[in-house]
């Protein structure tokens, strides 16, 4: 969506120079100092709560492999089920959930408020006796979980543009990986430490370390976490930072929340970006399903328990280095060549699993690339805050709707696609990676199609 500056040509230093320069020179000293306070509240608590929200959306597979499975006997698609669950209540709360955000005395106060209700259903998966429990708590969690990552894009599309959205996206965004890849290590620790202690499996320890990290961050986001500028203010801003705000938001031609009733949807519907977006963010779902199972594969390669839990952690380390570069080189050079880039390095290694019988050195390598995929999803909500900044209502119903119909195929489309037993079972997946790769293609020809439609407006 942007260039780099042409004083800055297109050397080395300055585009080192552009990646780091959060705070611009050109900024009035009032406007970079708003821009501080709001990345010390909005993206450290935004960071820390995606950070939380992926480690306990995560460590079901993380605690299936590490003693779950056989402790509990799950030798069907239990652990599809167990996403299923989860997706369906994500699906059915997400327009809901994204509406309620847009509201300005809401929105302060709807995150934290859910993160203090999901960290005690994380724990409550501690304590569950059978499958059926288990089955539960992923769905009270898919279910206050729903409007957190939409939402978070939501709030910083409300507070930042262009450039700084870009930046700030892809450093949040970093922590859906950290997250996933904590997790690995969490598991793998409690496993070998914490396997007894009270009479409880190491899987049972990694939900309540869980739980742990999630209450002390969401109380802390009833004091910190600002909501939009209409908000009532915290105690940190002053009346001259929130007036400063409002004026950026003007010089940026983002639209305050209006009046919510049945003309934002006649009026996003007959737009393309409803349409398009949406496409590309069911493309994302199906085509990244398969990525973050690594661990079944190494489980079926025979390695042990802590190795099954460490080793794909490097993919997430990739992920987190696509997300934040990526989505700040996005920033500097046109975004289609980022995502561009990133999508060729998957197209690589989805290639490789569809041929499956390749050295087992080369499957590491294919494993580990799937991280590019960092950078795809934060470019993409950050080019809908961007493309649709003039009408919060039909931003936040766009989100919503990107995740809803998106995670949506998540309940089905796993089990038909990537079913974990069976001749075409993971983690090889005869029918999937081919789909998969499919899909990505898709994905990276509405993208372009968005940036296209875009300019031509």
């Amino acid at each position: 969506m942007t260039t780099i500056k042409s004083g800055q040509g297109n050397s080395l230093y300055g585009v080192i120079k552009e990646i780091f320069n959060w705070y611009p020179s050109s900024y009035p000293i009032a406007e970079r100092k708003l821009l501080f306070k709001l990345d010390l509240s909005i993206l450290i608590f935004a960071c820390l709560c995606f950070f939380v929200k992926f480690l306990d959306q995560t460590n079901i597979s993380n605690a299936y492999v590490s003693g779950l499975k056989e402790d509990f006997g799950l030798y069907g698609n239990e652990l599809n089920y167990f996403n299923v669950c989860y997706y369906v209540a994500y699906v059915v709360f997400q327009i809901p959930g994204m509406l309620l955000m847009s509201r300005p005395k809401l929105a302060r106060w709807l995150l934290p408020t859910l993160e203090v209700l999901w960290g005690i259903c994380t724990f409550a998966q501690s304590r569950v006796t059978n499958v059926h429990q288990l089955y539960a708590c992923r769905f009270l969690i898919g279910m206050l979980e729903a409007p957190v990552f939409a939402g978070t894009h939501f709030i910083l599309g409300s507070w930042y543009s262009g450039p700084e959205l870009f930046k700030r996206a892809g450093t949040w965004f970093i922590c859906n990986p950290l997250g996933s890849m904590i997790s690995g290590y969490l598991q793998a620790a409690a496993y070998t430490n914490l396997s007894g202690v009270g009479g409880m499996p190491g899987w049972r320890w990694l939900f309540i370390i869980d739980g742990i990290f999630t209450l002390p961050i969401a109380l802390a986001g009833f004091l910190v976490f600002p909501g939009i500028p209409d908000s009532p203010k915290p105690f940190y801003f002053t009346e001259g930072d929130i007036a400063l705000a409002k004026s950026r938001l003007e010089r940026f031609k983002i639209r305050k929340p209006g009046k919510l009733n049945l003309d934002v949807f006649r009026r996003t519907l007959q737009r393309w970006h409803i349409w398009v977006f949406v496409f590309c963010y069911i493309c994302m779902i199906i085509s990244g399903y398969p990525e973050s199972y690594m661990n079944l594969w190494l489980k079926e390669e025979g390695f042990s328990v802590v190795q099954i839990n460490q080793l794909p952690t490097v993919t997430y380390a990739v992920n987190i280095v696509a997300s934040w570069l990526g989505t700040t080189l996005a920033a500097i050079f046109p975004s289609w060549t980022v995502y561009t880039g990133a999508t060729t390095c998957i197209a690589f290694s989805s290639i490789c699993m569809i041929i499956w019988d390749i050295p087992k050195p080369l499957k590491f390598i294919a494993w580990y690339l799937f991280g590019m995929s960092g950078c795809r999803s934060p470019i993409l909500y950050s080019t809908v805050n961007t493309v649709v900044k003039g009408d919060s209502e039909e931003r936040a119903l766009i989100l919503g709707s990107m995740m809803t119909f998106g995670y949506s195929f998540q309940i089905w489309a796993p089990l038909l696609l990537f079913p974990t037993a069976g001749p075409n079972g993971a983690p090889r997946w005869r029918i999937g990676w081919p789909v998969a790769l499919t899909f990505h293609i898709l994905l990276w020809a509405g993208f372009i199609t968005a940036i296209l439609l875009h300019r031509r407006e």
